[in-house]
């Protein structure tokens, strides 16, 4: 058994299929298939199960590519010690975003990112929280912004900003014409949109309606902001935004009223996170104070369009 063996067997378990995976290691179908058979005679037992349309795990199967996986996620970070060892600032930085929150950061902060350093790669990858901690987990992402609370004993983090949620509403609401900032109690008795599971998004404005008094509006449940952006503006209801979903360079909808809450307004926390034993992790808190140092005047008192 050797490290090559390993990366196979976790190229398989991937990609369920002998050809992807043999493709994914560089290697040809029949090298990669005839190296995953001779580790399961050596080891005695059946880690796949193979049929014409597919490829499935075996129990044992899951166990081993389970210490796999570690094995060959500790020998890629042993590598990446020793190149950052050579050159700090460079390589690959992958990165995983949720989607409520990555195509309004980024902007903002990637230019200043390479100005700052400039051979360094920055990879992102815009998923779903429980698909960035999950590749935080596996090895697949270097570092992960989140919102909390992120429950992981394995993980680091760094706070990076605290962001206010807006209102939004129809031009047409009784809310539209109101000045300054509002209670959350304002939206008490309201059905408001809000997205689908899976977004953390979705559970933090539940929580802010259950304390203000209102419910989502059912039969309706948004894939991104951007639909519920558009739900609000075609006068179907009100949602609660993350204040940079709103900010420059997003469009200014002009069937849309935002409005502040007062304080204590809702709001999220957004941090940094990455593997307590990662390569990286003397890099990250500096990554982590540029990108505060970038979103804090943004969440902090700016207008609304």
């Amino acid at each position: 058994m050797n490290l090559r063996d390993l990366r196979y067997l976790v190229a398989l378990a991937e990609h369920r299929h002998f050809g992807r995976a043999a493709e994914a290691v560089h290697v040809s179908q029949p090298t990669l298939s005839t190296q995953v058979r001779k580790l399961e005679e050596e080891l005695g037992v059946e880690l796949f199960e193979r049929s014409p349309r597919q490829v499935l795990l075996t129990d044992i199967g899951a166990q081993v590519i389970e210490r796999a996986r570690a094995i060959v996620r500790e020998a890629e970070q042993i590598r990446e010690i020793a190149r950052r060892a050579r050159d700090p600032e460079s390589g690959s930085l992958r990165i995983g975003l949720f989607p409520t929150l990555g195509p309004y950061l980024l902007p903002h902060v990637v230019p200043r990112i390479h100005a700052r350093w400039p051979r360094l790669e920055l990879l992102l990858v815009e998923q779903k929280t429980e698909e960035v901690l999950r590749g935080l987990r596996e090895g697949s992402l270097d570092a992960g912004v989140l919102a909390l609370p992120v429950h992981d004993e394995q993980l680091a983090k760094d706070v990076l900003f605290e962001e206010p949620f807006v209102l939004a509403v129809p031009l047409a609401h009784p809310l539209a014409g109101r000045d300054g900032p509002l209670p959350a109690s304002v939206i008490e008795g309201e059905s408001v949109l809000l997205l689908e599971d899976g977004h953390c998004l979705r559970d933090q404005a539940l929580e802010v309606c259950r304390l203000a008094g209102a419910a989502e509006r059912s039969g309706f449940r948004a894939t991104s902001l951007e639909t519920l952006r558009q739900m609000v503006a075609a006068g179907v209801g009100i949602t609660l935004l993350p204040l940079l979903a709103v900010q420059p360079p997003v469009a200014v909808s002009e069937d849309i009223a935002l409005l502040r809450f007062e304080p204590p307004a809702p709001t999220r926390t957004i941090a940094l996170f990455w593997r307590k034993t990662s390569a990286f992790r003397e890099f990250l808190p500096e990554l982590a104070a540029l990108i505060r140092s970038i979103a804090a005047p943004l969440v902090e008192g700016s207008r609304l369009p």
